[in-house]
């Protein structure tokens, strides 16, 4: 088990059971996007990423919310203590979009603004059922611009218009029915389901996995003969895969592949 649990951090890193959990860790200000809770995020992705014992990555919150959008007082992208480094909101939304490891979004409590953009970018969004959620960007007279680019691919025109324009709140459960969320449970069954959904990814081959994440995002942008071309290929390749061939024996002989652990 590999653990970064100092809870000064803007962000705690624990991987436990094939996931690497990524809390946001600033309770006292709803886990605001701040520019260092923002760069700790960054460097947690990168590092679950890069970690073999990591299946999927797993972002929550710490406390009553799950994130309550930019922190105004330090905005993403500011430099840290009058000199660090700073990382752009839009480049950590684009890690979990391309991150080779699935990223699943367990949202335990209220996600406003900004902080959207970690719901619309993950792969699975599992929420508490009566959490609220609001694009509130219009009631302080500016835009949800950044985050509209991952969030409206998931709500589509219909939903997103009116969500958009009105800021008006909704809950998890409703945010299922307009496609931003997976499933919505009980607040006691959050992490329950969420390591559900960790332990079915698992069952997958872990270069499958990742190829999967790819062509749901590539064969979107295709026209029907590109994606046709293009996936036919696709499949060939994997189907000559070392992981292909594992797992089409591991079939045959009635026994589970070698990336499944026993038990």
């Amino acid at each position: 088990m590999t653990t970064d649990l100092d809870m000064t951090s803007a962000t705690l890193y624990e991987v436990r059971q094939g996931a690497a959990w990524i809390t946001l860790n600033r309770p006292a200000n709803r886990n605001a996007l701040s520019a260092a809770l923002v760069n700790e995020l960054s460097h947690h992705l990168i590092q679950a990423n890069l970690d073999p014992q990591v299946r999927v990555i797993v972002l929550t919150g710490n406390g009553p919310a799950f994130c309550a959008g930019a922190d105004l007082k330090s905005p993403p992208g500011q430099s840290i203590d009058g000199g660090g480094l700073a990382v752009p909101y839009p480049e950590v939304l684009k890690q979990i979009l391309d991150s080779d490891k699935p990223v699943i979004a367990a949202i335990n409590g209220a996600a406003f603004a900004g902080g959207l953009g970690l719901v619309g970018a993950a792969d699975i969004v599992i929420t508490v059922e009566d959490v609220q959620f609001s694009f509130s960007e219009v009631r302080i007279g500016v835009i949800p611009a950044v985050i509209s680019v991952v969030c409206l691919p998931k709500l589509g025109i219909h939903h997103g218009m009116k969500l958009l324009l009105t800021g008006e709140r909704f809950t998890g459960a409703q945010a299922v029915t307009y496609g931003l969320a997976h499933r919505a449970v009980a607040a006691e069954q959050l992490h329950v389901a969420v390591q559900e959904e960790v332990d079915m990814v698992c069952l997958g081959g872990p270069n499958a996995v990742v190829e999967c994440k790819k062509l749901v995002r590539r064969v979107a942008k295709l026209d029907t003969d590109e994606g046709f071309a293009e996936t036919m290929a696709w499949s060939v390749r994997m189907f000559k895969s070392d992981e292909g061939a594992e797992g089409m024996a591991a079939f045959k002989e009635k026994r589970k592949p070698s990336w499944v652990k026993a038990g």
